[in-house]
């Protein structure tokens, strides 16, 4: 059964951000009105007054740590859950990235592509035919560095009034801050008094986020700089303190500039992303990265690309399978 005096908690929430002293500044403020308005201590002995302040003390110390226990018991539970989450997670993107290296392995004996794909790799500078390629075109340094000098004086333009990422790749702003990965995004949101999570109100939808207090204008209430993903977003209060919120993204390709649409924006091209392998990566994400390099590098020696060389497999096999045909006057791009 709710305590009687929860009916009062939308008020004295409201009242309790205005003391931006904390709790102490709060206890100055009803201290004072009965004081002022009450005969609180004139009314009784001090004595009695003193035992009659530690008896409702005691009673409510007792009932705060038992919902603190009760709340760290169930984070606790929570964490547990997420990291068993977490780990079933990861060991099925090893599973995935297990079988995809064994179909790799078996595609290649059974083409009899492995060297080949070795020896591309080792030279790159040299075609098949062993001709040296050549650049397409040739620049003086000079004009490199005009051009380069151009391309930084636009890019300068274009990122003119952006807010200098914080440490964290984020932004800190005067009622939250916030940092990112490329896969997530935390928002700390601190707060001048302890609350419990009853008092916390916390609305994820796939574009848009409302956060505050229960009958109080929300700390923030705005629509995502992009989608995330709901089910995968979670909450805590850190010590009744602060607001932790941890939300994933659902593009994990790209560094967001704002949280919400009415934040300043960030420059995303002074984000220091921390290093990591390919092993990091998820099965998915890690051989889409690895199909991008292999493709760039072959660009870069005038080869053709992985989707490119397909169509010429299939080429070829057409051709070998009709001698017949006279394919001597058709141009392949």
């Amino acid at each position: 059964m709710a305590e009687e005096g929860d009916k009062f908690d939308g008020m004295l929430l409201a009242m309790a951000q205005q003391h931006t002293g904390g709790v102490l500044q709060l206890l100055e403020t009803f201290f004072g009105f009965l004081a002022r308005k009450t005969d609180f201590f004139t009314g009784a002995s001090i004595k009695d007054i003193e035992k009659l302040v530690m008896e409702k003390f005691r009673k409510y110390e007792k009932i705060a740590i038992v919902e603190h226990d009760k709340k760290k018991a169930e984070e606790k539970e929570s964490e547990k859950r997420r990291q068993q989450r977490k780990l079933k997670k990861e060991e099925e993107e090893a599973e995935e990235e297990r079988k995809r290296i064994e179909k790799e392995k078996e595609e290649a004996m059974k083409n009899g592509a492995e060297e080949d794909g070795i020896e591309e790799i080792i030279t790159p500078g040299v075609q098949e035919s062993g001709d040296v390629i050549k650049p397409d075109t040739q620049s003086s340094p000079d004009k490199s560095k005009d051009d380069k000098k151009e391309d930084q004086e636009s890019e300068d333009e274009e990122d003119k009034g952006k807010i200098k990422p914080n440490d964290n790749n984020g932004c800190d702003l005067d009622n939250y801050s916030w940092t990112q990965t490329l896969q997530e995004v935390e928002v700390t949101i601190p707060l001048s008094i302890r609350v419990k999570s009853r008092d916390v109100v916390v609305d994820f939808s796939r574009k848009h986020i409302k956060v505050g207090l229960k009958n109080a204008a929300p700390i923030i209430d705005g629509d995502f700089y992009n989608q995330i993903k709901v089910d995968e977003c979670s909450w805590y209060l850190d010590n009744e303190k602060a607001i932790i919120l941890q939300i994933e993204k659902s593009n994990q390709m790209e560094w967001w500039s704002r949280l919400v649409t009415s934040d300043p924006e960030i420059n995303t091209k002074l984000v220091n992303p921390e290093k990591s392998n390919l092993s990091d990566l998820d099965g998915e994400t890690r051989g889409m990265v690895e199909k991008m390099m292999y493709d760039q590098r072959q660009k870069e020696m005038g080869k053709p690309t992985s989707d490119e060389q397909k169509k010429q497999d299939v080429m070829k096999k057409f051709m070998s399978q009709h001698p017949e045909m006279d394919f001597s006057k058709c141009k392949f791009e």
